[in-house]
């Protein structure tokens, strides 16, 4: 690149980043004065070998900290990456391993003891645009934590469940495509 071009380059991209609005800026800051947190950008690279002895039929690995789960089929030919929603509260995170035990389109939702503590008029849900399970949902071996869909967008890149791994619906339905049954899961 001649150094003509390459100045009028640089003052055209100069011009050009001055001209875009502030508004992702302020909305980013208005979120961080009001304690919300979006990070969807913070992607941490995993890798399974830092989590499994071999990837098995599948592997994911759900980082509630960076809020993104990371999939590495069976013959590690297949890595995907994917934003999602974690657990509101630390006390509502469960870690460790476990593994997708059955899978269903279609979820339908029944609150969970703890949460209609907190809330009596939560009642059981039908599939459904209303269905907090959205359109898919991998149930994992410990008892009401799922790997699911979701029909609030807003919940990804958040701290927004009562201890499921959330997913924009596209989404979950690619993992739930290509995650066989025994696929072993780690969340960190």
């Amino acid at each position: 690149m001649s150094r003509l071009n390459r100045r009028l380059f640089l003052t055209t991209a100069a011009a050009q980043a001055a001209l875009l609005p502030a508004t992702p800026l302020l909305a980013q800051s208005a979120d961080l004065a009001e304690g919300v947190r979006r990070n969807m950008s913070s992607f941490v690279t995993q890798d399974w070998r830092d989590h499994f002895d071999d990837l098995g039929v599948a592997s994911i690995v759900c980082d509630t900290t960076s809020r993104a789960l990371h999939f590495w089929s069976g013959d590690g030919s297949d890595y995907r990456l994917y934003p999602t929603s974690v657990p509101l509260r630390e006390e509502l995170t469960k870690r460790g391993y476990t593994k997708v035990v059955r899978k269903k389109v279609g979820p339908d939702w029944t609150p969970t003891p703890s949460m209609i503590e907190r809330n009596p008029e939560l009642k059981y849900m039908p599939p459904g645009p209303g269905n907090p399970l959205g359109t898919h949902a991998m149930y994992l071996d410990w008892p009401a934590y799922l790997i699911h869909g979701t029909h609030d967008t807003r919940k990804i890149g958040r701290r927004s469940s009562d201890g499921c791994i959330g997913l924009y619906n596209e989404m979950i339905e690619e993992l739930f495509a290509i995650t066989p049954i025994g696929t072993q899961v780690r969340i960190i």
